[in-house]
């Protein structure tokens, strides 16, 4: 019975011992959570930011599919934390960014896909990076981006990117109308057809009409028609003139010297395009070489079409006729030349050609890499710097996808160009989506700004880089992911920890990295930062059960919210458990982060009716004024207003009476 007791007091020793070990504290009420509900089919939920002004406190909530499913404008709706209404109201943003004198595409603009508190003005900045613009028949999707005022009124819209139309342009055609070429009536159509294709008006493309057999003759002069609908008419009215020679050279050189003169219309400034269409080799061969070097000279963009009706009819060899009209036709060959089979295919290529000469209304007066601007997507990403006057976009469609960075102040914008990143993205399938991800690093003395690539190489890099007061750019270091597919570099997290204004810690998101069960389980990597330059500390602790969870996702700064005096980390699992979504918490300390969370808030504990919980997270605002920062989290359909509580630090001193324990003392008594 002794020894027994003797265990038991033994036992309870050591227990409790064991409860007055230190413990990390949390501070996120998962009761009492204020939920506001929006359109889960418009993507509400995807962002989410804090925010005052002097109606009290709010969450901006982006809904980026807003107005699905009949298009995919996107909206930002103001939800009241304050108050006593628990309804979001929509701004109708997509109703008012619009830029004049633009043809606009808004239906898939996604506004509320990159939302962004703006310290300095009070407001707030949202893009709709899918807004495009026509020119022509083509649809650019450039992007647009527009700054909110504390009102919520619009100050401002911008798109960097916005491309010229081009379609300051002289085209003049010049059609074979000698007796081979039959019959007419096809020719007629297809000239038709191809003006309905062009951008006609004024400041934009005008045509002209040159028909040729021995001589040449105007049908109708550059000028003589303002709108479309009169140069269809016209053309409609062009008859064959017949004649029993070819000469292609003088109706080249016509069209040279008469046509594309300014006494007939030709514009200043103006792209000149040729386009002849013949059916037969030309009796003036001879000066053709000449002609062409003169356009050549004279900057004349030419097609050439040879129709090869007349010698497939009686048997002739088209390959002299082919060799001849590549020769007239611009460089490439592969873009500037057409052949068909008959005067009746002729409408086949029709709108195809009109195509070919828009593209070079948007390339002609224009450097290769404003042309690779054209699917750019600017706002993808946003992010101000914290001691300058510059907001940083990411433009992940510019150059085919490779991607790049916009730099943009008071009074400059920056568009980097593609060879800036080119050595260190060696994209030759031009699909990095440099810009996916944007942040920066201050040091003492210099301000470092970072750029993911998610999909550099399959397996993503990040970029540190500089930029000097004459506009040089200096690539500083890159860190290149792990793991195929893992998405490494499409979220960025700086992290000021000891609150002093310099970067301590940066966190790299790599949510579909797989674990060894093939799940997207995630990896939140933390890199020390020392002067722009980067040192792997190791990884954050995340889920520990196997199974989709996309762990870092989402990461965000929240401050100091167990005010001990650093700044802490919230980090997004929004497939975890089901999909239903969890959020974990990292506590600063010194200048890192400890790399165990704690505080892990499942939806389920705050709202059963909850799905990808952590899509979006913000933290940085004390949303009850009660001297804490609270935390605010973005889901599918639903945001959630988390209260942080007060922690009460407990101190532990344990005392023993007596001090020692003798081992020959058989009575466990005091």
């Amino acid at each position: 019975m002794g020894r027994n007791r003797r265990i038991v007091c033994f036992l309870l020793l050591i227990h409790g011992t064991l409860l007055l070990q230190p413990s990390q504290a949390f501070n996120v009420d998962v009761k009492g959570a204020q939920v506001y509900t929006g359109p889960a089919d418009g993507q509400f939920g995807y962002s989410i930011q804090q925010f005052s002004n002097s109606k009290g406190q709010w969450l901006l909530v982006g809904s980026p599919w807003s107005g699905a499913p009949q298009n995919r404008i996107g909206d930002v709706y103001k939800c009241p934390v304050t108050g006593t209404q628990q309804t979001c109201d929509k701004l109708n943003l997509g109703d008012v960014m619009t830029v004049p004198n633009v043809t606009e595409v808004k239906q898939n603009m996604n506004v509320g896909l990159t939302l962004l508190r703006n310290e300095k003005s009070g407001g707030f900045l949202t893009c709709g990076p899918l807004w495009a613009q026509k020119c022509g028949s083509h649809y650019y999707p450039v992007g647009m981006c527009s700054e909110i005022d504390s009102s919520f009124k619009l100050s401002r819209t911008f798109l960097p990117a916005l491309q010229s139309c081009g379609s300051f342009i002289d085209i003049v055609i010049v059609l074979d109308g000698s007796n081979s070429i039959w019959p007419w009536d096809p020719v007629q159509n297809f000239l038709t057809e191809l003006v309905s294709s062009l951008d006609i008006g004024p400041g934009k493309a005008q045509v002209g009409v040159v028909q040729y057999a021995e001589t040449a003759r105007f049908e109708f002069k550059l000028s003589d028609h303002k709108t479309k609908a009169e140069a269809v008419k016209a053309s409609a009215r062009v008859s064959q003139m017949l004649g029993s020679e070819t000469n292609t050279a003088h109706g080249i050189r016509f069209a040279r010297n008469q046509a594309f003169s300014l006494d007939n219309g030709r514009r200043k400034g103006a792209t000149k395009v040729l386009v002849v269409v013949t059916d037969g080799e030309s009796h003036d061969s001879g000066i053709l070489p000449s002609e062409i070097a003169a356009c050549e000279t004279e900057r004349i963009i030419r097609f050439g079409i040879a129709v090869l009706g007349y010698y497939n009819r009686v048997g002739i060899d088209t390959s002299n006729l082919i060799k001849e009209i590549k020769s007239i036709a611009s460089e490439p060959k592969e873009k500037h030349f057409f052949n068909v089979s008959s005067e009746g295919a002729l409408l086949e290529i029709a709108s195809a050609l009109g195509e070919r000469i828009f593209s070079i209304e948007g390339t002609s007066n224009k450097n290769e890499d404003t042309f690779l601007l054209e699917m750019a997507e600017v706002g993808f990403s946003a992010h101000y710097t914290p001691k300058q006057s510059l907001l940083i976009l990411g433009a992940v469609g510019a150059y085919d996808w490779s991607g790049t960075i916009v730099h943009q102040s008071s009074d400059e914008t920056t568009i980097f160009t593609k060879k800036i990143f080119a050595s260190v993205l060696q994209d030759r399938n031009d699909s990095s989506y440099l810009g996916y991800a944007l942040t920066s690093l201050v040091s003492a003395d210099s301000v470092f700004y970072v750029a993911g690539a998610p999909r550099f190489q399959h397996t993503g890099q990040i970029i540190v880089y500089t930029v000097g007061s004459n506009g040089e750019v200096t690539i500083k270091q890159k860190q290149k992911g792990e793991q195929l597919g893992s998405y490494f570099g499409s979220v960025l997290c700086s992290v000021d920890v000891n609150r002093d204004s310099l970067t301590d810690i940066l966190l790299v998101g790599s949510p579909t990295f797989m674990g060894e069960q093939k799940n997207e389980e995630g990896r939140v990597y933390m890199f020390s930062v020392n002067e722009g330059i980067l040192t792997k500390q190791g990884d954050l602790e995340g889920p520990t059960r196997s199974g989709n969870t996309r762990f870092g996702a989402s990461i965000a700064v929240i401050s100091d919210i167990n005010l001990d005096g650093y700044n802490d980390i919230a980090v997004g699992a929004p497939l975890e458990n089901d999909n239903r979504g969890a959020v974990y918490i990292y506590s600063g300390h010194k200048t890192t982060i400890q790399p165990k969370s704690t505080q892990k808030i499942l939806a389920s504990e705050v709202d059963t009716n909850l799905k990808y919980f952590g899509l979006s997270i913000d933290g940085q605002m004390d949303m009850d004024s009660d001297g804490i920062t609270d935390l605010s989290v973005g889901s599918i359909g639903r945001v959630v207003q988390l209260w942080s509580r007060s922690i009460v630090n407990v101190s532990v001193t344990m005392a023993f009476t007596p001090e020692k324990l003798s081992i020959f003392d058989k009575n466990c008594m005091a």
